[in-house]
């Protein structure tokens, strides 16, 4: 008996990215600021999804007690933004505004640029 194949299920899109923050308002105030980002809706106290204006994917902010990791810990590198706007010195000085940190800049391949920042948490994020 010759066993059917199917199909691979195909993903449609990426969702959400979920992290652990240790300040929950602090968390929302940054990506707000830093990013303009609304939140979207809340899943009881301790977690809250956080879209652009123009919709689309979302970060969830999920509030965690001083024994669980946040940051980056656990093979876990950065996540990215795409921004319209490429002028990275203003987007750079509305993070730091906002609380994040400069972590490098450069160019890709020698010419394509990025800056790379921290968020209040320490995550990285790639613009």
């Amino acid at each position: 008996m010759k066993a059917t194949v199917e199909a691979p299920v195909k993903a449609k899109g990426f969702n959400h990215l979920h992290i652990n923050v240790r300040d929950l308002t602090r968390s929302i105030r940054f990506y707000a600021e830093a990013f303009g980002l609304i939140v979207g809706f809340s899943v009881g106290k301790d977690l809250i999804f956080m879209v652009p204006e123009a919709n689309g994917h979302s970060l969830a902010l999920h509030q965690v007690g001083p024994d669980e990791p946040v940051g980056m810990s656990g093979g876990f590198q950065h996540f990215g933004f795409k921004l319209d706007v490429n002028d990275h010195d203003r987007v750079l000085a509305q993070i730091e505004k906002a609380g994040g940190k400069l972590i490098s800049r450069g160019k890709h391949g020698g010419k394509y640029p990025y800056t790379c920042v921290a968020d209040p948490d320490g995550y990285v994020i790639e613009l």
